[in-house]
């Protein structure tokens, strides 16, 4: 009698636990194919610009019914890099793009993180009325304050004496330094740092702008990593302000530079081969600071 009953017991367990297995595979392999799915619709449209960048026009398009457009097949060669050089002046542009950029980012930490600190660790009066306001300027497109902040620059003086800021290093990197989703993003990670900590550190003599260095910052790796990803992306891939403050070639960065592109005989090949010089370094700053991104996104970024 026993070994009758545990038979049927043991079978009973049994089933239900692969079925379980079989049912948490088939999820596995649904979610692996979504995200191959995925990496395609983005990753693909890469593919096809790097591939092409080393094609001449004819095989560019004589490829684009089939899927020898993603592969390097055919006439391939590094003519339309060497042609990048001789018909614009590359690396005085990406020099441009990246001390524009760097110096951005580097001003924005330093800005934004201290406005936030003020904000989240320094109670005074009007703090969340400061915080609403900073944050309400973010419905504001770029395009409807364009013109009156190409005026106020033109209005600004410059260090040698002179008046207006255009055609400078300046007036790329200035008017973008104070960031207010930069400064929400510092404002939120910092919120979640123990404020016990800001009291340890004045009992041992520490004046606001030390919590802010030494206890503060150390702490916010990944909201420091975050910020410097959203600010270097739109500082590189700046293109419209450029183009309206700056005439100087020797002064340009390498978006406007594929405008040199569409001057004359079109060089579809050039122009990938163009672009894809210029997408390598975002690509460089995401993946080393992709770690850091993702912690921060999980940590600060959904808090309410």
């Amino acid at each position: 009698m026993t070994t009758q009953t545990a038979e049927p017991v043991a079978t009973r367990v049994a089933v239900p636990a692969t079925s379980k297995a079989a049912s948490d595979r088939i999820r596995s392999w649904g979610v692996m194919a979504a995200r191959i799915l995925l990496c395609g619709v983005f990753g693909l449209p890469l593919v096809f610009m790097m591939v092409s960048s080393f094609k001449p026009d004819q095989q560019i398009f004589g490829d684009l019914g089939s899927v020898n457009a993603f592969l390097p097949v055919g006439d391939i060669s590094l003519d339309n890099y060497l042609g990048v050089f001789d018909r614009v002046p590359f690396a005085q542009f990406i020099l441009n793009s990246v001390m524009v950029s760097v110096l951005t980012v580097i001003l924005g930490i330093l800005v934004n993180s201290m406005a936030a600190f003020a904000l989240s660790r320094i109670e005074f009066r009007g703090q969340k009325v400061i915080l609403s306001v900073i944050l309400a300027t973010l419905i504001v497109p770029f395009e409807t304050l364009a013109l009156p902040l190409l005026w106020w620059c033109n209005q600004l003086p410059y260090f040698d004496g002179s008046i207006g800021w255009l055609d400078t290093y300046a007036v790329q990197i200035v008017p973008f330094v104070a960031n207010a989703f930069s400064l929400y993003l510092f404002y939120q990670y910092f919120d979640s740092i123990p404020r016990e900590l800001d009291e340890a550190a004045r009992v041992d003599g520490a004046g606001w702008f030390r919590i802010y260095r030494s206890v503060i910052m150390p702490l916010s790796g990944p909201a420091i990593a975050t910020v410097a990803i959203l600010t270097f992306l739109p500082a590189w891939n700046s293109y419209l302000w450029p183009l309206m403050v700056v005439q100087t070639e020797s002064l340009r960065p390498a978006m406007v530079g594929i405008d040199y592109f569409k001057q004359m005989a079109t060089s579809w090949g050039q122009i990938m081969a163009y672009a894809s010089m210029i997408t390598i370094p975002v690509l460089a700053v995401f993946i080393a600071f992709q770690r850091s991104f993702i912690n921060s996104i999980a940590s600060s970024g959904v808090k309410g």
